[in-house]
């Protein structure tokens, strides 16, 4: 099992910016595909952005050119840095992780490792 721990949510205007922060730990035994899903009220859960166990990224076309995933190996944490935040953006944001590469980097059935969250609220 694999433990998920994430920070860095927080309220902001349109235009603005924040950096979550994802840190794994636990049974690390290869290494991880790690993503980030959000999911805001009444919604299904959604895929933002992935940073696979090969070092290849891919983004929600609704984020690209906006967010952008990256990952520190030896800290086994993840990053995601926010930028031109829209009131759209606003949701609670997951980290999820698995070991090896998944079929679909932004398909939830893919990851078997969620942690608990961190709210993201951007105010117009």
């Amino acid at each position: 099992q694999v433990q998920l721990v994430e920070s860095g949510g927080g309220s902001v205007q349109a235009g603005g910016s924040l950096r979550l922060s994802c840190v794994a730990s636990g049974h690390i035994y290869s290494r991880l595909s790690m993503a980030w899903f959000r999911q805001g009220p009444g919604t299904d859960r959604e895929g933002v952005a992935a940073f696979n166990a090969m070092g290849d990224t891919t983004y929600a076309d609704s984020v690209k050119g906006r967010f952008t995933i990256s990952q520190d190996a030896a800290k086994n944490t993840l990053y995601l840095q926010m930028n031109s935040l829209k009131p759209e953006d606003t949701a609670m944001y997951y980290c999820a992780a698995r070991h090896g590469v998944a079929i679909e980097d932004l398909d939830v059935e893919d990851y078997n490792n969620w942690g608990q969250g961190t709210q993201v609220t951007v105010s117009s």
